[in-house]
């Protein structure tokens, strides 16, 4: 492969992308030197102390957000997260203009700011995280509110039976049943290791579903509806399971993370 050339690999990430389901956009050229360079910089983090992996990790969250191609998630990272987008780019959204939505089967649609989901009650957990392709990071905190307490105060219909996400790349999307979305370790998370999630990892609000693959986990989240059946989501249309229970589903048997 010339590596002047486009190059459009999908895999799920760290929860790829995000959104509706409008096709994604075409990546632009990564350079040679660019690839060769930032190649270099991956394999150094394999061996480096956890202050160089840390910044290692922040580079190539950085890199990713500029790399439509996903080249930077076949990089070596030292069992940190990689970095994957199922879009070219994504707008980035902050306290000014972000916007999370409930609709659907409820009563009281709803809309929360970042600073309405930051006043509710929230909770920490510390679990593994288990993508599907094979890494993880053990022991990482999040930080949010219980999707259970937002699906209550837009007051569910009697009629539902599954939740929808979808995010703010316009692109990608998630399901789950209503009693999974119910289950006390799922969040809509704000924090991640402790920190404000930063745009690569899926902020300033991403899904967390702790005990399935982390492709459940969208990232970039805008809207919350609730529906009768599940719907699939980007991956699921792409041959992933729908139920993805960690060491449970897509013929893998990793050690679950809850």
């Amino acid at each position: 492969m010339n590596s002047d050339e486009p190059v459009n690999t999908e895999r799920p990430e760290e929860s790829g992308g995000t959104g509706t389901d409008q096709p994604e956009a075409r990546g632009t050229p990564v350079g040679r030197r660019v690839f060769l360079g930032t190649l270099g910089l991956g394999a150094l983090g394999v061996v480096a102390a956890p202050t160089l992996q840390r910044g290692l990790e922040a580079f190539l969250g950085s890199a990713a957000d500029k790399d439509p191609t996903g080249l930077t998630g076949l990089l070596p990272n030292g069992g940190g997260f990689r970095y994957y987008s199922v879009t070219s780019s994504v707008p980035r959204k902050n306290a000014e203009n972000y916007r999370l939505t409930i609709d659907g089967l409820v009563d009281r649609p709803q809309t929360f700011t970042l600073a309405d989901l930051r006043a509710l009650p929230q909770t920490r957990m510390v679990k593994d995280v288990q993508c599907v392709t094979g890494w993880r990071v053990p022991d990482t905190p999040f930080e949010g509110v219980r999707l259970s307490r937002l699906l209550d105060a837009a007051g569910v219909r009697p009629s539902a039976g599954a939740v929808r996400f979808t995010c703010f790349d316009g692109a990608y999307s998630e399901s789950l049943t209503l009693d999974q979305a119910r289950r006390a370790d799922v969040l809509v998370a704000l924090r991640m290791q402790d920190k404000d999630l930063s745009h690569s990892h899926g902020g300033p609000v991403r899904l967390y579903v702790a005990p399935m693959y982390f492709y459940k986990s969208a990232k970039w989240l805008s809207g919350i509806t609730v529906t009768e059946d599940v719907k699939p989501g980007y991956w699921e249309k792409r041959g992933y399971d729908i139920d993805a229970w960690v060491g449970r589903s897509n013929g893998r048997d990793d050690e679950p993370t809850s």
